[in-house]
């Protein structure tokens, strides 16, 4: 078991990092990390003592003051390396910097600056460091107006805003998945090779790269067709699925569902349409009996709708993380659906006396070998 601590455990990407080693329980053991260590010396002396490698994510994106951002980004490093010194501790250390390092601004001067010192200190000490040079980072649940362009832009289109282009450049994008999967080989390949002495530089590979404006075109086609209609648009490739389970974050879901679906009614009956599509994807079907619950699950990239066509149901999701509970009420007399967020836990329970007919869809882009399902109560 490799034990693995993460400063900054809370931020962005440190929470999609902690839940993504969460999914190696055989292999790597988590050392839980707050913010406050960092205002409690022996705390923050007891965490580094107990880890075999450490991840330094913590720092300040943004402030009004840039000296001030500067020196407490500066900071925190001096910290954790005085840390490390008290306790004779020499764990892998894996240190996020910025492509913004070579840029004439106090945030990519505090990130250069934190990678020098943490190379100065594994030099004196004979440890194992990794200089990460991350592009621009996106993906779910990240802070709007801080973490990322495409985090204000998701969250202004729902929530009645329009976003605006104040640079169209290119930019060259991560998803955060993809990040941490670099970031956990990374651990997995200097714990095989048994390093230790490894000093390194090395420059995250990005995922794609396109315009600002590229960008919120696409994000404006997902607010029409999705966040309006409930079509699932046209994803081409697995960074549209990654852009796209981004905007679906950012939706209020308390509010936004259960999502009415249109019906067509003659002397016949009643003609639903369940879902429209832009890419494929499987359908099925399954039949609940009374108070049988199903799932108890979540999905880390699985795109999946629930249309629930005959009975009652109650759907809940939890985000992982979250003690909060959503409750959906669905009743077949009335059609209307739930898409099952990603890191959401959800279930699906016959709460009626008939039996529950209930339609599903997964996306074209899910493949069952990858393990996107993983087990977790939803109470």
């Amino acid at each position: 078991m490799i034990k693995v601590g993460i400063t900054g455990q809370a931020g962005f990407v440190g929470t999609h990092l902690y839940n993504e080693l969460g999914l190696l329980p055989n292999e790597i053991e988590r050392i839980p990390f707050e913010d406050i260590f960092f205002s409690d010396t022996l705390a923050l002396d007891n965490f580094v003592r107990q880890c075999d490698v450490i991840i330094h994510l913590a720092a300040m994106n943004r402030h009004e003051d840039l000296d001030f951002l500067y020196r407490t980004n500066v900071g925190l490093c001096e910290q954790l390396i005085s840390a490390m010194e008290k306790t004779n501790s020499k764990p892998y250390l894996l240190f996020s910097s910025s492509t913004q390092e070579e840029l004439d601004n106090l945030y990519g001067k505090s990130k250069k600056e934190g990678r020098s010192l943490f190379e100065q200190w594994a030099k004196r000490n004979n440890a194992s460091f990794t200089g990460l040079v991350v592009p621009n980072v996106f993906g779910p649940f990240g802070r709007p107006n801080y973490n990322s362009f495409i985090s204000t832009f998701c969250y202004k289109l729902t929530h009645g805003e329009q976003p605006s282009v104040l640079v169209d450049s290119s930019v060259r994008l991560i998803y955060v998945g993809s990040l941490c999967r670099y970031i956990i080989e990374k651990i997995k390949c200097n714990n095989e090779a048994g390093e230790s002495s490894l000093i390194e530089q090395v420059l995250v590979p990005y995922d794609f790269e396109n315009n600002v404006t590229g960008i919120l075109a696409k994000f404006e086609i997902f607010k029409e067709q999705y966040f309006d209609k409930g079509i699932i648009p046209n994803l081409k490739d697995a960074n549209d699925v990654n852009l796209f389970n981004t905007f679906r974050s950012y939706i209020d879901n308390k509010n936004y569902f259960p999502f009415n679906l249109i019906q067509h009614k003659d002397d016949r009956g009643v003609f639903v349409e369940i879902i429209k599509l832009g890419v494929g994807g499987q359908v099925s079907f399954s039949t609940t009996k009374s108070n049988v619950t199903r799932g108890n699950h979540y999905h880390s990239r699985k795109i999946e709708r629930f249309t629930v066509i005959k009975g009652k149901a109650r759907i809940q999701l939890r985000k992982i993380g979250s003690n909060e509970v959503l409750n959906f009420y669905l009743d077949g007399s009335e059609p209307s659906y739930v898409d099952m967020p990603i890191w959401y836990t959800h279930n699906i329970t016959n709460i009626g006396d008939e039996e529950l007919y209930t339609q599903f869809w997964i996306n074209e882009w899910y493949d069952p070998k990858d393990g996107d399902t993983y087990f977790e109560p939803v109470e």
